[in-house]
């Protein structure tokens, strides 16, 4: 199966700690559908935007911002990162979605996860106390969705749906829904029970954090009949593609330690990150995809035979890094690392075949 890489983004939109500028929300979602743009140009897989409802992030109408960055692109998969499912209205996001499809000849996705940020529930008139039943039951729906129309559903959280007619369909067969875990064990196993494709986010820490998330994940998927090696599993990740390694390390931390300060789950509760500690995450054993070109093609092909992922999607820029140095990693992913790991996983599969 091929090795995918793509990008993913929040928009947030956070002070540059070296100059003292803010961007404003205008620049930033400019900023994001030329990411997309330069992302497809330089043969990148997937484009990701995820879902906040905070000043801080421009990220609130993920989709919009996905359909956008369709009438800008060729072949680039577009997909969300995460749905905060437990706060949308299935049929809603499926409409939303498929419109999405058809606009981009086929290239939609949903990554549908419970969201670690929880400003919408309240925002949207739900209570926390049902965080995970909501998201349950709301998964339940939108496969449904997926599956058959007209569609007659019963549930706790909504009005029943009696032959209900939700359109437009998918512009080809389906649309692809993963459900993005961060490392819950009862995630990991209700996702591969429905053998459904599962995204990791792994934010920081060992890169060995989800051996026991993945190995549940394909226990439970088999236990359920599914074909457990071929479901897919994609790995998440903050990361930086320098010229060298000094160069990735130096460019990124500035940027990621006042995004972590700044935007990591409530503003003023930051997460204090010394350059010590993000370089001691930048190592190979570490979690962090950042440094030269070659330093990034092996970890990705260490979290390959690690977790047997086919999937990697990194979060560069986080903590409002300047759109030239965001672009240049974004270039140099696609035309020195994607290669490299491509070919890689290409000649494992022929090894092993």
């Amino acid at each position: 199966m091929p090795f995918e890489i793509g990008i993913m983004t929040f928009g947030e939109l956070t002070e540059d700690p070296l100059t003292g500028r803010h961007p404003s929300p205008r620049q930033r979602v400019r900023d994001t559908i030329e990411q997309a743009q330069v992302a497809d140009q330089v043969g990148l897989d997937v484009f990701g935007v995820g879902e906040h409802h905070r000043s801080d992030f421009v990220g609130s109408a993920p989709a919009i911002l996905l359909a956008a960055a369709a009438e800008r692109t060729e072949r680039i998969r577009l997909t969300s990162s995460v749905t905060v499912l437990g706060s949308e209205d299935p049929v809603r996001v499926w409409e939303q979605f498929a419109t999405i499809d058809l606009l981009s000849k086929g290239r939609a996705e949903i990554i549908a996860g419970r969201g670690s940020y929880t400003e919408s529930f309240p925002l949207f008139g739900y209570d926390l106390r049902d965080y995970a039943d909501l998201f349950r039951e709301k998964l339940d729906l939108l496969l449904a969705i997926r599956e058959r129309n007209p569609l007659t559903w019963r549930g706790r959280f909504r009005p029943p749906l009696v032959d209900a007619d939700i359109a437009p369909r998918a512009d080809g067969e389906t649309i692809p829904i993963w459900v993005g875990v961060g490392g819950s064990p009862a995630s990991a196993i209700s996702t591969g029970r429905l053998g459904l494709p599962m995204a990791l986010a792994l934010l920081l820490g060992p890169m060995t954090l989800h051996q026991e998330t993945v190995r549940l994940y394909r226990a439970a998927a088999a236990q359920a009949g599914h074909d457990a090696p071929a479901l897919r599993v994609s790995i998440n990740a903050h990361g930086y593609v320098g010229r060298t390694s000094r160069d990735a390390r130096d460019t990124m931390y500035p940027y990621f330690a006042k995004g972590m300060m700044d935007n990591n789950h409530q503003r003023g509760a930051g997460y204090p990150l010394s350059r010590p500690v993000f370089d001691a995450q930048a190592t190979p054993a570490a979690g962090l995809l950042v440094g030269s070109p070659q330093e990034v093609a092996d970890k990705l092909l260490a979290y390959h035979e690690l977790y047997g992922v086919t999937r990697a999607i990194v979060q560069m820029g986080f903590g409002g890094m300047p759109q030239k140095e965001h672009l240049a990693a974004i270039e140099r992913l696609g035309t020195e690392v994607a290669p490299i790991v491509r070919d890689e996983v290409a000649r494992r599969e022929r090894s092993a075949a």
